[in-house]
């Protein structure tokens, strides 16, 4: 009965269409979840300097109610809505800094105590192609949500996925706003870093009112994936990504898993953030033994973008961009960079803690190109502990916690530092 009263709320928005549609489906189809999070952050920082921070971070507990509609059959149209509210209070007190969790407000150096963030998605669906309006969580190399802290990095616009073609996807999107993880309204899409001046070559504020994005994903074979995207983010850069993706299992004891990724960004329009000429490399392979995973990649950025904004670019609000092999922490994006990484996994899936997982990683970043001519170097290591709870009363509870350390060496305006995560998850579905 909870699950039906909520979607005959939701179901409002197909009756302005006068149709005598049936809404069974709508309801009976329904996946509805509430999510509890609660999550620890706490950075620190080795600054040389006293009158800056030290250290930052909170600790969160949130609710987010994720609720997906069936489809009410209209014509040949498939109609439904997806709903997702996100709620979060911070519990520990104000650490005086922004730790990219809660809003911050820059002029009284204040968090907020709580955030929330409410969306909606209109959806419409014709054989194997389906539209979404609203609220978008896209995941594609040109742009990703980001689940990285407490609350979701989501999207406004409308996003097209069509499968109607045999072995192809065709993805085509616009988008006209960004509301960051730690925001609780959509802007426009910025730059980082965004500066305040343009004074000495500085980055100069600026923003761009939409976003487009068109792609295809190929199967050329059961194994092997061929990709293309194009993005432009009005008046500040446009992006071109090839990838291929080959993954095969070799007997029950072995598979492997190979990438390589190529983008090539350039700048776009009125260029409100000055030359942007970069270009990213990213190869991966991953080999598997029964519960043992080792992977290794290797990244490099290209490029003779000037002094405004020498690295890949990257949309403020630090969304990320998980199709470069090596992106963390330290991120290795800046220019001229090259960075390799070596991780190990070991799955407990045939052990007493069955839903245990542990993953050791060390990234190197080296010949970094500063504005001063100088060459600089970072290195990051992290452990990564997963459980979740496999089975009995409990089964879905889950754990995290991530250790970081980055280094650095000639990077001015970076310091090095040490951070853990921890995160408590559970999933109640209606």
């Amino acid at each position: 009965m909870r699950r039906q009263t909520l979607w005959i709320v939701m179901s409002a928005v197909t009756v302005f269409l006068g149709t005598t549609a049936t809404y069974a489906d709508f309801v009976d189809d329904s996946q509805v979840q509430l999510k509890l999070r609660n999550f620890y952050l706490d950075r620190q920082l080795d600054q040389p300097d006293p009158t800056k921070p030290q250290d930052f971070g909170s600790w969160s507990q949130g609710i987010t109610l994720d609720a997906k509609s069936g489809y009410a059959e209209i014509g040949p149209v498939k109609v439904g809505v997806d709903v997702l509210a996100q709620y979060a209070l911070r519990l520990s007190g104000d650490r005086g800094d922004n730790d990219y969790v809660m809003p911050y407000n820059y002029n009284s150096r204040e968090q907020a105590r709580d955030n929330l963030k409410v969306g909606a998605t209109l959806k419409a669906k014709i054989g194997q192609t389906e539209l979404k309006v609203g609220e978008i969580l896209p995941v594609s190399p040109v742009v990703h949500f980001d689940p990285s802290r407490q609350l979701l990095t989501t999207f406004e616009g409308a996003w097209l996925e069509s499968k109607d073609l045999k072995n192809t996807k065709v993805t085509l999107g616009y988008l006209d706003g960004i509301n960051a993880r730690y925001e609780n309204q959509v802007h426009d899409f910025g730059l980082w870093p965004n500066e305040l001046n343009t004074d000495k070559g500085k980055v100069r504020v600026g923003d761009s009112e939409s976003m487009l994005i068109a792609g295809v994903d190929y199967q050329i074979t059961p194994e092997l994936v061929a990709s293309y995207f194009y993005a432009d983010v009005d008046n500040i850069y446009r992006q071109n990504y090839l990838g291929f993706a080959f993954n095969k299992k070799l007997d029950e004891h072995n598979k492997i898993a190979t990438h390589i990724r190529y983008f090539d960004n350039q700048n776009s329009g009125d260029a409100i953030y000055g030359e942007i000429d970069n270009q990213a490399l990213s190869l991966k392979g991953a080999w598997t033994h029964d519960n043992h995973t080792i992977d290794v990649g290797y990244q490099q950025i290209f490029g003779d973008t000037g002094n405004v904004n020498a690295m890949f670019p990257t949309l403020s609000g630090w969304v990320p961009q998980p199709y470069l092999v090596n992106w963390s922490v330290a991120s290795f994006i800046r220019k001229d960079e090259r960075s390799w990484s070596l991780g190990y996994t070991y799955d407990f899936k045939d052990t007493v803690v069955k839903g245990l997982t542990v993953t050791a990683r060390h990234y190197d970043g080296s010949n970094i190109q500063n504005n001063n001519g100088t060459r600089g170097k970072e290195q990051e290591d992290n452990l990564i502990v997963n459980y979740v709870v496999p089975e009995g009363k409990l089964k879905g509870l889950g754990f995290q916690w991530m250790y970081i350390n980055v280094n650095y060496a000639n990077v001015p305006g970076f310091v090095d530092l040490q951070e853990n995560r921890v995160a408590t998850t559970y999933s109640y579905r209606f």
